[in-house]
């Protein structure tokens, strides 16, 4: 846990999310800036700030995040139609919370390439 990080403060519990799914690894909850219908995000609960972090013992972890976001996509009725699984790595590529953490959106058709 990092002590000034939010996504860690939500992991704790000590900040609410909307929380759409959880388990003792993963915390899935509503974007508070949603760009599409449906925007999720998806954290583990342990303090990893960049993609780079990951280490060979985290594969786990990163499947049951991508599992997770499968069972939530199912739950938001927006599998069948599709979505976007995204994960932001550092600051030119649109990370701006250093703790790893995917997107989920949906519910509208995306365009490639994105913004």
């Amino acid at each position: 846990m990092s002590d000034d990080c939010i996504f860690c403060k939500m992991a704790s519990g000590e900040i609410k999310p909307d929380i759409v799914h959880e388990t003792d690894n993963v915390l899935a909850f509503r974007d508070l800036n949603p760009q599409a219908p449906t925007h999720v995000l998806l954290i583990p609960r342990q303090h990893i700030a960049t993609l780079d972090e990951l280490q060979e013992a985290d594969q786990d972890l990163i499947g049951e995040i991508v599992l997770a976001a499968t069972e939530v996509a199912r739950n938001e009725g927006i599998a069948e139609r599709g979505y976007r699984l995204i994960a932001n790595h550092q600051a030119d590529g649109g990370q701006t919370v250093f703790h790893i953490h995917f997107h989920l959106v949906g519910g509208r058709p995306m365009n490639w390439p994105p913004g």
